[in-house]
């Protein structure tokens, strides 16, 4: 069962999300993030967050500015506004009551929980599945636009049949943002998850955030499994991995 609910982005706008419901014992609670333009309702968000409730750890996923049934335009985002809008997803959370010990990110939003996990006192576990090193490796799906975007301030990007705009600050913003620094310096579990047949997000990426890591990490191989994590299967294995993993690290029952 999931609770639609709303909250206020760090720019204004309402963001909407869904909260994945336990429907027995709740062992814990905990926010999810999306890829780069995907949105909560894509088959790893959705999969992984249900699969993860029918474990007893509640999840909410939340569309990002200007996507899905969230308010606002996109292009005004950023690496920067993502990682602020993770944590006023958790506070969110904490303010019902339902407080949050793991956050989960998917690609782009893997790197963004890294990150965030810093500014919620909250939590104890952070897990990434298949993200990059480097913010900035999101470049490769504009690639082609940057140098119209750094000589007029912006140009428009489709993705699936939809118009967005990227803008300088989003390009300025992913290229200055310093992952290894927020993987070196982070006082959280952490588990990192990878397929070594991921073609987007190559698996050295994996292995430089585990070697940047500190100890509690762990490193689980998806094997067979797709960037997106398209299969059924794929992405509830993701979630059945990480409903083990994080056990030590929710509340007492």
């Amino acid at each position: 069962m999931a609770e639609r609910v709303g909250f206020l982005s760090t720019t204004g706008a309402r963001l909407a999300g869904l909260i994945d419901q336990p429907a027995g014992l709740v062992r814990g609670w905990g926010v999810f993030s999306h890829g780069f333009t995907l949105g909560k309702d894509s088959p790893a968000a959705s999969r992984i967050c249900k699969q993860l409730a029918a474990d007893g750890v509640g999840m909410l996923r939340f569309d990002n500015l200007g996507l899905g049934d969230s308010e606002g335009d996109w292009g005004d985002g950023s690496f920067s506004h993502k990682v602020a809008d993770t944590v006023r997803a958790a506070e969110f959370m904490n303010g019902s009551g339902r407080e949050v010990r793991l956050l989960v990110g998917h690609s782009f939003g893997g790197a963004a929980v890294i990150a965030a996990a810093h500014q919620i006192d909250s939590v104890r576990a952070v897990s990434s599945l298949c993200a990059p090193y480097e913010p900035k490796h999101v470049e490769h799906n504009y690639d082609a636009l940057v140098e119209r975007i750094l000589a007029d301030g912006e140009a428009p990007f489709l993705v699936g049949g939809k118009a967005l705009t990227l803008r300088r600050h989003f390009l300025e913003d992913v290229r200055a943002a310093d992952l290894h620094e927020q993987i070196r310096s982070l006082k959280r579990a952490l588990l990192v998850l990878h397929s070594p047949t991921d073609n987007t997000v190559g698996i050295m990426n994996a292995s430089q955030i585990f070697r940047a890591a500190r100890h509690p990490r762990s490193f689980v191989s998806l094997e067979g499994a797709d960037h997106l994590l398209t299969g059924r299967d794929q992405a509830r294995r993701a979630a059945r991995i990480i409903s083990a993993w994080v056990d030590p690290y929710l509340p007492p029952s």
